[in-house]
């Protein structure tokens, strides 16, 4: 199974300290995000399968980070911020889907998904604004595996 994990692009702050639920899930990209987003989604344009499934979080910033790759997605709550990286896995069906997803959300959630399939000793791993992780589960003598096929970045692109 290939896992594509893309944090949202770089959004606006919120005012004050604090943010209630509902105002950070209405944060908006900022126009560096949605260049960020645009960048990233035509690269992976061409890397995805045509039946790739892509799920996002409900957060106005994963959805415009998604709408950028033009592409039919699902908006799942199980992404929101605060989600943990065993509802994420359990929502893609790791390791045992057969279609490739796509998952558009947010820090710490990613980075610790990624932490914990690579067996990382740290239980967080930095994701960058707008970065693509992506992850392959595989059988090598037996035994599964994850395997790091690329990581990209919109500023490299």
């Amino acid at each position: 199974m290939d896992l594509i994990l893309w944090r949202h692009a770089e959004a606006e702050e919120g005012l004050g300290g604090d943010l209630s639920p509902t105002i950070d899930l209405a944060r908006a990209l900022t126009s560096r995000g949605e260049k960020q987003a645009f960048r990233m989604a035509s690269w992976l344009d061409r890397q995805l399968p045509d039946g790739a499934r892509i799920m996002v979080s409900p957060a106005r910033r994963c959805e415009q980070t998604a709408l950028a790759l033009g592409r039919k997605y699902k908006v799942r709550t199980e992404l929101a911020p605060g989600a943990t990286p065993a509802q994420l896995l359990e929502l893609v069906q790791w390791p045992l889907s057969k279609s490739p997803t796509l998952v558009v959300g947010h820090q710490p959630t990613l980075g610790q998904t990624i932490a914990q399939l690579l067996g990382l000793q740290e239980t967080d791993c930095p994701v960058k604004k707008g970065s693509v992780w992506w992850l392959r589960s595989r059988e090598r003598d037996g035994h599964r595996q994850t395997v790091v096929v690329t990581v990209q970045s919109p500023e490299v692109l």
